[in-house]
C-alpha cells in the first residue's frame, strides 16, 4: 500500500499525540488529501537530512500511521495539525514525486494483544503520572495513565529523552513485555549517565 511519508526529527508511537505546523506546499496538499478522503500519513524519523526543503537522504523504514485529529489556523498564519499515532507500518519501497512528496509501499506490522499492567509495571506506571504533569506533556492531552502494557510501553518510548535511534528501537519492537524490558534498561543507563 502507498502511503505519503512526513520525514519527521521524531519517532512517533501507536496511542500518542504529535502537535505539527504545516506551511510547505507539498505537506499542505498531503493534509488536504487525507483530510478528505479520511486517509492518515506516514511520520518517519530522519536519519539524515533537514525536516524543511529537499527530501532527506536518509529516514527509518520503521514508521507509525499518524491520524488527523484536529486542526486550526495558528496565529502566525500557519497551519496547525494534531495527530494521533495509530498503526505501525515497515517501508519496503520509496519513491519521490515531482512535487518533492516522499511516497513509501508500506506493510503494516502486526501488534500483539494488549496485556494487563502487572505490579512490577507500578514504577514505570507512577514514572508516566509524573511525566503527564509536565505542561508540555499535559498539552498535548494524552491519556493520563495506561490501560494495559502496550500502552504504558508506548506512551514511555515516547515521551522519555532518549536518543531517537533508541526509539526507533523501541518502535520495531511489538511485544509490549519486551519493550518495556528494553525501557528499564534505557532508563537505567540514564540515571547512571546522571549518576555518574
Amino acid at each position: 500500500m502507498m502511503v505519503p511519508l512526513f520525514p519527521l526529527n521524531t519517532v512517533l508511537f501507536p496511542g500518542c499525540t504529535l502537535d505539527l505546523q504545516i506551511f510547505e506546499a507539498r505537506y499542505l496538499d498531503m493534509i488536504g488529501r487525507c483530510m478528505k478522503q479520511g486517509g492518515g500519513f506516514g511520520v518517519v524519523c530522519i536519519l539524515e537530512g533537514q525536516e524543511v526543503g529537499a527530501v532527506p537522504n536518509d529516514h527509518a523504514m520503521v514508521g507509525c500511521e499518524a491520524r488527523i485529529t484536529d486542526f486550526q489556523q495558528q496565529q502566525n498564519g500557519l497551519l496547525g495539525i494534531r495527530v494521533q499515532g495509530g498503526r505501525r507500518f515497515r517501508v519496503t519501497h520509496t519513491e519521490t514525486r515531482r512535487d518533492q512528496l516522499l511516497m513509501g509501499e508500506v506493510e503494516w506490522l502486526d501488534e500483539p494483544a494488549d496485556a494487563p499492567l502487572e505490579d512490577e509495571d507500578d514504577d514505570l506506571l507512577a514514572l508516566l503520572k509524573a511525566l503527564a504533569e509536565h505542561p508540555m506533556v499535559a498539552a498535548l492531552n494524552m491519556t493520563s495513565g495506561a490501560e494495559g502494557r502496550q500502552s504504558l510501553s508506548n506512551q514511555l518510548a515516547y515521551l522519555l529523552p532518549f536518543p531517537e535511534l533508541d526509539k526507533l528501537d523501541l518502535l520495531e519492537i511489538g511485544d509490549p513485555q519486551l519493550r518495556l524490558e528494553k525501557i528499564q534498561l534505557l532508563l537505567d543507563d540514564l540515571q547512571g549517565e546522571l549518576f555518574a
